[in-house]
């Protein structure tokens, strides 16, 4: 009598054990209450704002600005003085000072002032000038290679779209950060869910486990039955302990993301991760956006980079083109002793040079533009393959995502259906018409469902998140 009021109790007991396991099998993912979320949103605003590769991406913008300084320094106005002086024995053979303030503009045009003052026993007769030196007014043109592009015309151009280029490549190098971060954070959750899972099923495996070694001790369960529910239970003790090391591993790998003021931060064990919805990840970029491939790729920061290089390259050609033309350049000063009067400046006194050079096989400048034609090839080629790759990593992106979405509704029916089998082999059990293999072979393909659907699900999180990847977009929203 006293053993069947056991028996009751302990059938008792394992009923309402099994009406636990039906509870946490609803909540496989169930946060415990103790633990701070750190939410993906505020994950990556920590990146956005603190992470050392952000801020170096952002020196680029610098640098870009510095190139385009750099070439307007080449229109500056210059003065020159030139001065020199012999003297030997006692006799002062030359003392000559030249002084020159020159504008450069944009045409190969240079205006120029000069104030020259020569004298000397031996003085070259063609320095001669008045005895307070005479002052000049001129300009000097390059008519040839350097009127419609010249050295200082192409490195302007050309570090203006550098700068530009340094916008698109500022936004590849965030783009690529933030994916990365993005997908360490996914990673986490992942390992952090699946730890989750083996947690609760750990809890039905020891409570199942007591219950049936109470069940043996008093005659009503076989001693097998206790072995098996033993072995069940060191089988889910493993795998805990090993989703348990991939959950710190990858929330160390999540911490290389995570710094504040120049100082990397450590994710603490009892900070949990949250995972994003579908919703979250694409706000910015609609469903229906997936089929907009042309418009997305034109504007990729990439090609765009690659567009602005080829300009260069362009401005290259022309400037090594232009000098397959005679150089030739034409100077005018008018003369005068008086400074302070404009109108003492007249076409009387003057001053005018021509110069002309012309290489006569021009082989160097040959070299030159066919080595330029080469590297624009070049980079036309890589801009074609860019452009190839990119839309199909749209197309590829866009695929996988669909696909995704119905292996998800799949799984997660799966799951469902999984979840009502071990409910129902658990009532048989409880009757007897069942056996403890047969209910641990349920739950261990709930399990291995639940698993399969935590990774579907961040594997579809993932799709979303190469997408705007793809896009070549920072992933501002993500």
């Amino acid at each position: 009598m006293k053993k069947s009021f056991i028996s009751k109790v302990v059938v008792l007991w394992l009923v309402l054990g099994f009406g636990t396991l039906s509870h946490s099998q609803s909540e496989l993912t169930e946060k415990p209450a103790e633990a701070s979320i750190l939410s993906f949103e505020e994950y990556m605003a920590y990146v956005k704002k603190y992470h050392p590769l952000v801020k170096m991406a952002d020196l680029n913008l610098s640098v870009g600005e510095a190139e385009v300084l750099k070439a307007r320094g080449a229109f500056d106005p210059k003065v020159e003085v030139d001065y020199e002086r012999k003297k030997f024995n006692g006799t002062t053979y030359y003392d000559q000072l030249n002084s020159t303030f020159k504008i450069p503009t944009w045409f190969g045009l240079e205006f120029k002032a000069k104030y020259e003052d020569n004298s000397g026993a031996y003085l070259d007769p063609s320095l001669t000038v008045p005895e307070d030196g005479i002052y000049s007014a001129g300009v000097e043109l390059d008519l040839t290679n350097g009127f419609l592009i010249n050295q200082r015309m192409a490195s302007l151009r050309k570090a203006q779209l550098f700068e530009q280029e340094s916008k698109a490549t500022r936004d590849l190098m965030i783009n690529e950060v933030l994916f990365e971060a993005t997908k360490a954070y996914l990673d986490w959750c992942q390992a952090y869910n699946s730890q989750l899972i083996y947690e609760n099923f750990l809890d039905n495996a020891a409570l199942r486990y007591e219950g049936v070694k109470r069940s043996a001790e008093v005659g009503d369960k076989a001693e097998i039955d206790a072995t098996e529910a033993l072995i069940t239970l060191e089988s889910r003790q493993l795998s805990l302990e090993n989703a348990s090391l991939e959950s710190r591993k990858n929330q160390l790998l999540a911490s290389n993301f995570l710094w504040l003021e120049n100082v990397p931060l450590e994710i603490q064990q009892n900070i949990v991760p949250a995972v994003p919805t579908t919703t979250d990840l694409s706000q910015t970029l609609s469903i229906e956006n997936l089929n907009q491939l042309d418009s997305i790729s034109d504007n990729h920061p990439k090609l765009l980079a690659l567009d602005y290089k080829i300009q260069q390259l362009e401005i290259d050609k022309d400037l090594k083109q232009s000098k397959l033309l005679p150089k030739m350049s034409l100077s005018y000063d008018f003369l005068t002793t008086d400074y302070k009067r404009i109108n003492s400046l007249n076409t009387g006194n003057y001053k005018a040079g021509f110069n002309l050079s012309f290489p006569l096989f021009l082989r160097a400048e040959r070299g030159d533009i066919k080595l330029a034609n080469l590297k624009l090839a070049d980079t036309n080629y890589d801009l074609l393959q860019s452009r190839l790759e990119i839309r199909n990593k749209l197309q590829q992106t866009s695929m996988e995502f669909e696909s995704l979405q119905t292996q998800y509704n799949l799984i997660d029916s799966m799951v469902k259906n999984h979840q009502t089998m071990v409910r129902g082999e658990e009532r048989k059990f409880e009757i007897g018409e069942s056996s403890l293999f047969l209910v641990n072979s349920r739950e261990q393909k709930l399990i291995e469902s639940s698993l399969k659907r935590n990774e579907i699900e961040i594997k579809l999180l993932f799709s979303l998140a190469k997408w705007y990847n793809s896009t070549g977009a920072a992933i501002q929203q993500l």
